[in-house]
């Protein structure tokens, strides 16, 4: 029989979250039921709700930053156990035939992934996130949290975490690498903490000097103010990796003079405009101009355990279900250090 659960939801663009009951499916032979401890808030959550990206099905369960214990395990499943700490992050499933699945690149799914929230699962049903009690996830897009991490700071690393840890590992950050983070948010923090870990020399690039005592604590090694003027014209040719973390369109031309030849300015915000860069910019010198987007499972669950190897986690600050709504509107106004994080043991309605 399906399992109902305590969740919170919103109607549509712009309306309140309320308490609300929401049914997980039937578990199968491959599925995990997991009871959920905590929900990580994502400023893709707000995107969604608000409509902001294209179409969204409402009434919406948001969440793709969760963390918890395995409840139950269906007959075939050999990953995971009852008891296990476990987390589910952007992805549910995916068509797992194409090359990019076959290659363990879900991510990249060319018949599309499918998300944790706003998506269509295999059951034709729209799947519901994380600001649930508990949820329904086949084995193979669930991954085990190492001892290490506790599982309120665990929560961001499904998103927040790979999201920075995938472009870092795979631009090879480390030891006499220039890394530099824009942005001190919730993305860019994570930024801070793996890359200092991976042995980079680490520069946080933010707006104002306002954070600059949680970089240097977090592990940067230098903080710079961009909008110092000439902040960043003394920095050309200085980096080998410059991520973005930011979504405000900004002029990136700057950026793209402070990296060294051959360096690279990834970015995994979105801004709303398109970027305006002159071939010039990049061809002198070699420089590459990328994104990305999240990771594979794989890279997720080797993600997990270098964090727990170096007691990463990300800062956050544990709400209520009734709070968020107010934890929206502080993502949105950059009021938060650095991540709200949903304790589910609050979703039922108050008495």
């Amino acid at each position: 029989m399906p399992t109902t659960v305590h969740a919170r939801s919103t109607a549509g663009p712009g309306e309140p979250f309320e308490a609300t009951t929401i049914e997980r499916r039937d578990l199968g032979p491959k599925d995990v039921l997991i009871d959920i401890a905590y929900a990580g808030i994502c400023h893709s959550d707000i995107h969604t709700g608000r409509g902001e990206w294209g179409e969204t099905l409402f009434p919406l369960t948001p969440g793709h930053e969760i963390a918890g214990t395995v409840a139950e395990v269906g007959s075939e499943v050999t990953k995971h156990a009852v008891g296990d700490r476990v987390g589910v992050g952007c992805m549910v499933d995916s068509c797992r035939e194409c090359s990019e699945c076959t290659a363990g690149r879900e991510q990249n799914c060319q018949k599309g992934n499918v998300g944790t929230y706003n998506a269509i699962g295999k059951d034709g049903r729209p799947t519901e996130g994380g600001y649930s009690e508990k949820i329904v996830v086949d084995e193979g897009f669930v991954l085990r949290i190492p001892e290490g991490v506790d599982l309120d700071v665990a929560a961001p690393l499904l998103c927040a975490g790979i999201t920075l840890y995938s472009p870092l590992s795979f631009w090879k950050a480390g030891p006499g690498k220039q890394v530099a983070i824009v942005g001190m948010g919730g993305l860019g923090h994570m930024g801070v903490k793996i890359a200092h870990a991976m042995g980079a020399e680490v520069t946080v690039l933010s707006q104002s000097l306002k954070k600059q005592e949680d970089g240097l604590r977090l592990g940067a090694d230098h903080y710079v103010a961009t909008g110092d003027e000439g902040a960043l014209e003394s920095l050309r040719g200085t980096f080998d990796l410059i991520i973005t973390t930011i979504s405000a369109d900004v002029d990136i031309k700057p950026y793209i003079a402070a990296l060294k030849p051959e360096g690279v300015l990834c970015t995994v915000g979105l801004p709303s405009k398109p970027f305006q860069v002159p071939a010039g910019a990049l061809i002198m010198g070699r420089k590459s101009l990328a994104g990305s987007n999240i990771g594979s499972i794989a890279e997720t669950q080797e993600m997990l355990d270098f964090c727990a190897e170096h007691h990463i986690g990300a800062e956050v600050e544990v709400i209520s279900g009734d709070q968020i709504d107010e934890a929206w509107e502080r993502v949105v106004n950059s009021d938060v250090r650095y991540r709200f994080v949903i304790d589910t043991k609050t979703l039922a309605p108050s008495a």
